[in-house]
């Protein structure tokens, strides 16, 4: 079976993460990376730093066999690549996403996708005249237990949502990244863009459009300008959903991403205790969702992407760019409503 190659532009947190489950699948190999640090192009991770989970980056990696490229756009010209997936900082991630699609591959793009709705909204017409297909890195959609909550939502096994709220809290990672980007709101948006994007795409997800968000949010913590910590309150008719993230915490604390929803037949809750469903009868249940070959949302959605592209099937599982436009735009309004201090509907 042919062996679908992969190009890697950035080697920070997540080019790392994402290099290391290639390796981990059958049938896929990465040929090619490019990043601006020569060191990471040697293999030398030491600097790299994330806030949740993370290997040991103090081994150098396995770059043989490898092309090395200082730049995303070079690396395009390599021939051999089937898809492009781009791990570089948010400012970058258009142009490079418009260019690989025109040339002819296909692309896995690491959230938030785009730094504005208009810059998006450019990105999915490209999309759509492509034949190549495209994916953007919203791992928490594929997160075995975020998945399987939505699948039995989905199904009508918990019945009518009554409450839900999610939470994804972050130490400060300020300086944890090439020349401190993330905490320069202008490039990176805040941990609302980069970090709460995700529960808020969940949401999208699982209980569909809200019709409009109140939010209240705390800037300038951590980063220049941005909004740091966000609670959320989105509009759904008789229901209350909400979510709150940020990176304001001190660097020691534990990196959080839990849930608990409320529905006419169960509790169920991502927590301390795992993931558990509550059931009204009394019963309780730890429904085992994890793979031990694919373990997170990041193995679940490489490995679909690539099997996606191996037998040439849409990719359409976990997402489409409508959705990925809904959520930016839910975000955005989000944004909004911190800065105008009112509920702002939202206009897909």
């Amino acid at each position: 079976m042919k062996k679908i190659k992969v190009g890697l532009a950035g080697l920070g947190f997540m080019g790392t993460t994402h290099l290391g489950i290639y390796r981990g699948l059958k049938d896929v190999e990465v040929v090619a990376i490019a990043d601006l640090d020569p060191a990471k192009l040697k293999g030398d991770i030491s600097k790299v730093v994330g806030n949740i989970g993370g290997g040991d980056n103090s081994k150098l990696l396995e770059m043989k066999g490898i092309k090395t490229y200082s730049s995303a756009f070079d690396l395009l010209s390599n021939s051999e690549i089937d898809i492009m997936d781009i791990c570089v900082p948010t400012p970058d991630h258009q142009k490079i996403a418009v260019a690989a699609l025109q040339g002819g591959k296909h692309v896995i793009c690491e959230k938030p996708v785009c730094r504005t709705v208009a810059e998006l909204e450019e990105l999915a017409e490209v999309v759509r005249e492509s034949e190549k297909f495209f994916n953007a890195g919203m791992c928490v959609r594929a997160w075995p237990e975020y998945y399987h909550a939505q699948s039995m939502f989905k199904a009508g096994k918990f019945g009518k949502i009554i409450t839900a709220g999610f939470r994804r809290l972050s130490p400060n990672i300020s300086g944890n990244s090439w020349d401190n980007w993330f905490m320069d709101a202008k490039k990176s948006g805040g941990a609302l863009l980069d970090l709460h994007l995700h529960d808020t795409d969940f949401i999208r997800f699982m209980f569909g459009r809200p019709e409009a968000v109140t939010s209240f949010g705390i800037n300038s913590v951590r980063s220049d300008g941005g909004v740091d910590y966000v609670m959320t309150n989105y509009s759904f008719p008789g229901s209350l959903i909400t979510a709150e993230g940020g990176w304001c915490a001190s660097r020691k604390v534990p990196f959080e991403m839990s849930f608990q929803m409320i529905f006419e037949k169960a509790t169920v809750r991502l927590a301390g205790e795992g993931y558990k469903i509550y059931w009204e009868n009394g019963d309780v249940e730890s429904p085992q969702v994890a793979d031990a070959a694919l373990p997170t949302g990041w193995h679940q959605e490489l490995a679909y992407f690539v099997n996606c592209v191996r037998d040439n099937v849409k990719p359409d599982k976990y997402q489409d760019m409508a959705d990925i436009v809904d959520s930016f735009k839910i975000v955005a309004a989000e944004q909004k409503s911190v800065d105008t201090g009112k509920t702002v509907k939202i206009k897909y």
